[in-house]
């Protein structure tokens, strides 16, 4: 049986820096239970929510000890009873597991397991899951974007940029994107945006501004709350949407400047969706990738034992230049 097997995985048993990211070479390979898949993990997604997790500053902290990481791709390697939608030898990817993704084999429960087209590799596989879900989510279910709105990615070229600037394209908005390198900005413009900015650079939000002849965008999807928040408001056209997606501290606004325009400012928190909700946001990516408008960006590749080095850059680096990924196998 699989249960007495063992797996090379990252435990961790303590909060803290990265070097609690520890790789074991003796830890047991999960068995399914009742509606759940075992996945032979080819590559996984590193979130920046992981290493507020791992740090012991997330609002929900994990039992000790624990092995990261929700986003998979690999191939189904047995499934347990009561499970229909997929089976073995199938290529799929996660948006959530049960024992964690930074592992060779790894268990999730089968409404969280979809099936992987052969058109996209398991690298771009495990850059679906959590960014173009959480895009998802911002965009349809909190914002309620509609065609013809303009929105701002403010955070264009990381792994959620990616996916909502493809998103947004396709839904039929005008997509205004920012990133702090030319070669993010570069990489927005590929990937749905029609216009970009460089966030490093004085004055960019007057830009912005211009770019809308003064009107202000419609919704921001905002990966740095704690940087950008007040500006975002204050780029808000009449009735704006501000979606906090991403944010490493606290921040001073003036509430009068949500007055100004009747706007809203709305977390993001996948963990809340409802199974409808991510049913219908898995047709939607499905058909996205059928149609060749989601294409997930693979940026930087670690292997599982310098994953230690991917959550210290994933937080550190000067710009993203799309999703980091850790190749398991």
């Amino acid at each position: 049986m699989s249960g007495s097997r063992l797996m090379r995985a990252i435990r961790v048993k303590e909060f803290g820096a990265p070097s609690v990211l520890q790789l074991c070479s003796d830890v047991t390979v999960p068995q399914p239970g009742h509606r759940q898949v075992l996945i032979r993990v080819r590559a996984c997604g590193v979130n920046p929510v992981e290493t507020y997790i791992r740090s012991g500053a997330y609002a929900r902290k994990p039992s000790l000890p624990y092995t990261p990481g929700s986003d998979v791709a690999g191939v189904v390697e047995t499934v347990g009873e009561g499970v229909t939608a997929v089976k073995a030898g199938d290529r799929v990817f996660t948006t959530a597991t049960e024992s964690g993704g930074y592992a060779e084999y790894a268990v999730a429960a089968d409404d969280c397991v979809h099936k992987l087209p052969d058109a996209l590799d398991f690298a771009q596989g495990a850059a679906i899951g959590i960014p173009y879900f959480t895009a998802y989510r911002a965009l349809v279910h909190k914002a309620h974007v509609k065609a013809g709105e303009t929105v701002l990615v403010h955070g264009a070229s990381g792994g959620v940029g990616v996916a909502a600037c493809q998103l947004s394209r396709a839904l039929g908005l005008r997509v205004l994107g920012t990133a702090g390198t030319p070669e993010g900005a570069k990489l927005a413009l590929n990937n749905g945006a029609h216009l970009a900015f460089n966030h490093r650079e004085e004055g960019y939000t007057n830009k912005i501004m211009e770019a809308t002849e003064g009107r202000g965008v419609d919704v921001v999807v905002e990966m740095l709350s704690n940087v950008n928040l007040s500006k975002d408001l204050q780029m808000l056209a009449i009735g704006g949407r501000v979606t906090v997606i991403g944010s490493r501290g606290p921040i001073e606004i003036n509430p009068r400047d949500t007055m100004a325009k009747e706007s809203c400012i709305m977390g993001v928190a996948l963990f809340f969706a409802t199974p409808e909700e991510k049913r219908e946001c898995a047709a939607l990516l499905y058909a996205g990738m059928e149609a060749g408008w989601l294409r997930p960006v693979v940026g930087s590749q670690y292997k599982l034992d310098k994953a230690a080095q991917a959550h210290h850059d994933i937080i550190e680096s000067t710009g993203a230049a799309g999703k980091m990924i850790l190749n398991v196998s």
